[in-house]
């Protein structure tokens, strides 16, 4: 040891003072009620004030990483000498004898190779770091760094999570669990290895007790209430979300240079209950080959509740939500249907389901047999194909492209015979746009998910203000085209996304050849657009949208609509009153009125 401080202190003059510490300002992005749902920038946070945490929490770490951490000076000559012996003896490095502190000065300033003149190094600036910092200070920077597993830097990050919780709120045993992984994160990751988890955790809780940090019984009272560890976090689905109005937020604020705190209008407990459908589906389904789900849900005003854009961010963060350009299969009808009745058809007018030919084109329903004289609402509530075919050649296509266009589709919009069943490409989001004019009262919404960015001290930089109603749709027109998709949910073929009880209306969408499959439907300001599919665009077996998607859409809407306010699908406004009819009258005459005639009033 006397060597070892001799070399020390030499290589104590060569060393720079302590570096500046640095770090990357980070993003954080919060739901609508302040729940955080990500973090984008650097990689680590600001440091933890130690205050703010439970009292076992830090000594937890304190208990396992370095006991004698409150009464050394930065490194441990006694741990030293023994990582020292034990490596002799076994004629390997197989003991560490690093302090907090020196964990702390490797992660802040070193790399992580092993030599000696790194461990000089660090035992230097660990030694300085005890000079400048306080040990709450050294402490905090230490929890705020050191890496738990499955991506999640620093104990914020992590009680997250594994516990779905904010640090301050950890018990005993799970910050048991935490101080258990840093010794090795893959080894002691609680979701992944949840028995070596548990018994290292046990190892942490006897440490505690032989450091009077707690008691036996509060040892027992632990153990005998093990938490629940989230297998995937529970903020996974939300981070295609974050990254879909991160790119925005980068836009609005230009480069980062401190931290920012982004206000958004994602609900979480919605969020969750969207991923929980998705990957539900998926899994269930998968012998029908459903590879991969999105779902988006928007409010009456455009504001995004919920937004999945795939199963498994981890292993998958291509946002399906708006960046695949799918087909819209019979989703797309609506837009025929309301073109139509824009040109003065109704739901009551006498179409004829039988075989048609349009050009070469020869278009097939989904049943074999053909049903002859129905109505226009059985066509769409059945998704006949013969008669929407027919029926956006009578009203035009190019009509029908710009009613798709005027209620909020943004890709380009194709116009032959084909596309009155769906074979434009287009995505979740963009549906979802359109969809909640049908919902609103027959107004247009651009979708959006930041209402505030602001400053960590709270300096307002942005604030979403809400533009005018831009009017789409008005009666009578919606209000036919509302009684139409509710018969769909009602004995049409989404009667799978029925909820007893409340407004309910939508469409379902399958393409021809089964590779997409949709479900869009709605009810008083609320939209939500399920797709199901395959990421190489292979064929599913036989997955229409009256049955996996509408089964996702219902399962993610009977936690929504508690949610939200139950509404009633609004009407919209009144049609236009008609013009009044003028009643000719006889021509003034300048003859005078025979005797005992009255004179006429003008």
């Amino acid at each position: 040891m006397i060597v070892l401080l001799a070399a020390l202190s030499a290589m104590s003059h060569e060393l720079p003072r302590l570096p500046p510490i640095r770090r990357d300002p980070q993003i954080s992005y919060l739901d609508r009620s302040g729940a955080l749902l990500g973090v984008r920038g650097g990689r680590y946070g600001p440091p933890l004030d130690v205050a703010r945490l439970p009292a076992y929490v830090p000594a937890a770490f304190v208990a396992i990483e370095d006991r004698r951490f409150y009464s050394h000076a930065g490194f441990d000559p006694e741990g030293i000498a023994r990582a020292i012996v034990s490596d002799l003896s076994q004629g390997r490095a197989a003991e560490g004898g690093s302090t907090i502190t020196q964990q702390l000065a490797r992660n802040l300033f070193l790399s992580s190779d092993r030599t000696l003149a790194r461990k000089g190094q660090e035992l230097v600036y660990a030694a300085e770091l005890e000079q400048v910092y306080t040990k709450r200070q050294i402490l905090g920077m230490y929890l705020s760094r050191v890496y738990f597993g499955s991506g999640a830097y620093g104990l914020e990050e992590a009680s997250r999570r594994y516990f779905d919780k904010p640090a301050a709120r950890l018990t005993l045993i799970e910050a048991a669990m935490l101080a258990a992984i840093p010794k090795s994160p893959t080894e002691y990751d609680p979701a992944e290895q949840p028995q070596r988890s548990a018994d290292r955790a046990r190892l942490v809780l006897d440490a505690m007790v032989d450091t009077g940090a707690i008691t036996a019984a509060d040892r027992a009272r632990a153990l005998a209430h093990p938490p629940k560890v989230w297998r995937d976090a529970a903020t996974a689905p939300a981070q295609y979300f974050v990254d879909w109005v991160d790119a925005a937020t980068r836009k609005a604020i230009g480069p980062l240079r401190q931290d920012m705190v982004v206000e958004t209008t994602l609900d979480d407990p919605m969020e969750i209950a969207a991923g929980e459908a998705a990957s539900d589906t998926v899994k269930r389904f998968a012998g029908q080959r459903v590879g991969q789900a999105a779902l988006v849900s928007l409010d009456g005003a455009g504001r995004v509740r919920a937004f999945v854009g795939g199963v498994g961010y981890a292993a998958s963060p291509f946002d399906r939500a708006v960046d695949a350009h799918r087909q819209a299969g019979s989703s797309w009808k609506p837009f025929v249907y309301l073109t139509a009745m824009e040109q003065g058809r109704t739901p009551d007018m006498m179409v004829v389901d039988e075989p048609v030919t349009i050009g070469a084109w020869s278009p097939r329903n989904f049943e074999p047999e053909y049903l002859g004289e129905i109505t226009m609402e059985t066509a769409l509530a059945h998704s006949i194909n013969t008669v929407a075919a027919r029926l956006a050649q009578d009203v035009g296509t190019a009509n029908v492209a710009a009613t798709a266009h005027r209620l909020g589709i943004l890709s380009a919009v194709n116009t032959d015979p084909a596309m009155a069943l769906g074979t434009t490409l287009v995505t979740p989001l963009e549906m979802a746009q359109a969809y909640d004019a049908f919902a609103n009262g027959g107004n247009r919404v651009a979708a959006y998910g930041i209402e505030r960015i602001r400053t960590a001290a709270g300096k307002v930089l942005y604030q979403h203000r809400d533009a005018a109603p831009v009017p789409v749709i008005a009666n009578p027109p919606l209000g036919e085209m509302q009684r139409m998709l509710r018969t769909v949910i009602a004995s049409g073929t989404g009667v799978h996304a029925a909820i007893p009880g409340y407004d309910l209306a939508g469409k379902t969408g399958t393409t021809s050849d089964f590779k997409d499959a949709w479900f869009c439907g709605f009810t008083g300001g609320l939209t939500t657009v399920v797709w199901l599919g395959r990421d190489d665009a292979t064929p599913m077996a036989r997955v229409v949208g009256g049955s996996a998607p509408a089964q996702m859409w219902r399962s993610y809407m009977r936690v929504a609509l508690r949610r939200v306010p139950v509404t009633a699908i609004p009407p919209g406004p009144p049609p236009p009153a008609p013009e009044p009819t003028l009643i000719p009258t006889a021509a003034p005459t300048d003859a005078a009125p025979a005797s005992g005639e009255t004179p006429p009033v003008r």
